[in-house]
């Protein structure tokens, strides 16, 4: 299972895992510019990190996020979060054209949670015992 998780995440890296971690990267650069908006640069490396190697990870809700998590995901939906949605549902289309391309497919469809809401959520190996309040 490993070496199908190594194979899939190299092929993601080159069709489309480098291009999503670099775009999210200079979001994240921009961001961290301001002050006020280094929280959503911040937020950006992590989905980079996610993006470039998303197989074998997975997104939890952390249940100790509070207000703060909430405001920052609606100010971020705003901005930017229905337009990485958009570009994820898009990504998933075409590369759901070839067999091999539907596990990249979900793959990006997965990533839409995080890209969406990124504030209170976690990317964690997958399997990965958890606390319980994590669950």
């Amino acid at each position: 299972m490993a070496a199908l998780r190594l194979v899939l995440n190299i092929i993601w890296l080159v069709i489309a895992g480098f291009w999503l971690a670099v775009g999210y990267t200079i979001a994240g650069l921009i961001c961290c510019v301001l002050i006020i908006t280094i929280p959503f640069g911040i937020a950006s490396f992590r989905m980079a990190g996610y993006a470039l190697w998303p197989f074998g990870r997975e997104v939890v809700h952390r249940r100790e996020a509070g207000a703060a998590s909430t405001l920052g995901n609606v100010i971020w939906i705003i901005v930017a979060g229905w337009w990485l949605t958009i570009e994820h549902i898009a990504t998933a289309c075409a590369l759901a054209v070839t067999i091999i391309g539907i596990p990249m497919a979900w793959a990006s469809l997965k990533m839409i949670p995080l890209a969406l809401a990124p504030f209170g959520n976690e990317v964690v190996p997958s399997g990965a015992p958890r606390e319980p309040w994590r669950i």
